[in-house]
């Protein structure tokens, strides 16, 4: 323990011996006191920085030893170095009273500025111990997804805003707990972190109903986000596009707005392939029967044109339609056998899903022609791959068009006009 006497004899000996030298009562008492302050000023230093590398020292070597990495991030928060310092804030809180006996005003300046520096040591600790949790539970398969951020911002702005209002109540010695008090803190707050609390609920109705999570593929349109989430905290949400730039959106968007979320589509079985090709409605016509031999040599098809024909002829020989005219009875179109030939192409390609849904279909004409489109699910989900199964495809229909005597429709290029003059 320490010589609390002896450290009142001390006191006093410094101001008795300028006494002795002839030294003014009042200024001898004045430099007694200053001396002790730059002692205790050094003590107090010294002290603290030998107690921090011991229990630094001491925090390392335990986390070396034991197998949870929870007090690793113990000492990487800097919680051992925030610890030390209460041993010197102690050894003040106790000294200070004998040191300046003489002076009860300096003694209660001191009091009120170690009792502020505790509020504030002691918020330093919590903030430690939260930042060590959260980089403990994100180490967790269970929450390394999870806006641990957010909750750990809100416990921070409680914990300031509660050290303001001991520190307030230590310098002002107004009562904090008044109800006029807390009416008009509340009031400061909620106009102050207005956009704080929208996020934090906004946080909390994102995570307890999984809208986005870290890690996600999110499109925000309204914001130009097409991306990675990074980071979810308490006002904003923090994307990675995939060229790199980051977009920022306010977290309580995610709630307010419509956004799209990739998850589904990366966590189903299949990603969606959705594209048409527009075919020129003039190149659409009845098939001749030469012209049925002919798509016969297409392999894919042969089986189908045999059998469609089949029904095609014992119809029309019920109903003794007269084929002098191709559009009398039934008849089968180059437009038709080529859907066909882009269904049994996609049935026969290893990179397409057959257990999930698979179409061709018509679509309603439009200006640019008659849409033809694919409606399939690749199993592969990854953008590059996907694209490139998705090129691979309509590379192969489009230069297939032609085969059926049918044309892609476009709008006229310069050259087709100069062709259309000159003519």
């Amino acid at each position: 323990m320490m010589d609390f006497d002896a450290l009142k004899y001390y006191s006093c000996w410094l101001q008795e011996f300028f006494i002795d030298q002839g030294m003014h009562l009042g200024l001898a008492a004045a430099l007694g006191t200053f001396i002790n302050l730059l002692v205790v000023i050094l003590v107090v230093t010294v002290l603290d920085i030998i107690v921090r590398k011991v229990i630094v020292q001491a925090f390392k070597a335990f986390s070396v030893k034991t197998a949870t990495t929870f007090d690793d991030y113990l000492v990487k928060s800097n919680f051992p170095r925030y610890i030390a310092h209460f041993v010197p804030l102690a050894i003040v809180w106790e000294i200070a009273p004998i040191l300046f006996i003489e002076y009860p005003i300096i003694t209660k300046i001191i009091f009120v500025g170690a009792n502020i520096y505790l509020v504030i040591l002691c918020i330093l600790v919590f903030r430690s111990l939260l930042r060590t949790t959260r980089n403990y539970l994100q180490g967790k398969p269970d929450y390394y997804d999870k806006p641990l951020e957010s909750y750990i911002q809100v416990l921070m702005i409680f914990a300031w805003g509660v050290g303001v209002f001991f520190i307030i109540n230590l310098l002002t010695g107004y009562s904090i707990t008044s109800l006029a008090t807390l009416g008009a803190a509340s009031a400061i707050v909620l106009l102050i972190f207005k956009d704080t609390i929208l996020g934090f609920v906004a946080s909390i109705q994102v995570s307890v109903n999984d809208i986005v999570r870290i890690g996600d593929w999110i499109t925000f349109s309204k914001y130009g986000a097409d991306g990675y989430v990074t980071e979810i905290n308490l006002a904003t949400v923090r994307v990675q596009n995939f060229d790199n730039t980051y977009t920022t959106i306010p977290t309580y968007s995610l709630i307010a707005d419509s956004f799209q979320n990739w998850r589904g589509m990366q966590e189903s079985k299949g990603r969606r392939i959705k594209r048409a090709i527009f075919i020129k409605q003039s190149s659409i016509k009845f098939l001749t029967p030469e012209e049925l031999e002919d798509l016969k040599k297409i392999q894919l098809i042969a089986p189908y044109i045999d059998h469609r024909q089949k029904d095609v002829n014992h119809y029309n020989k019920q109903v003794e339609a007269d084929k002098s005219l191709l559009i009398n009875g039934k008849n089968q179109t180059n437009l038709g056998v080529f859907r066909k030939y882009a269904d049994a192409m996609l049935h026969e390609n290893p990179a397409i899903n057959k257990d999930l849904f698979l179409m061709v279909r018509h679509l309603a004409p439009t200006d640019k022609g008659i849409p033809i489109e694919i409606f399939c699910f690749s199993y592969d989900k990854n953008w590059e791959n996907y694209e490139h199964i998705q090129a691979d495809i309509f590379d192969h229909l489009l230069a297939a068009v032609p085969y059926f005597g049918l044309e892609i429709f476009e709008l006229p290029t310069g050259k087709d006009i100069v062709n259309i003059s000159t003519k």
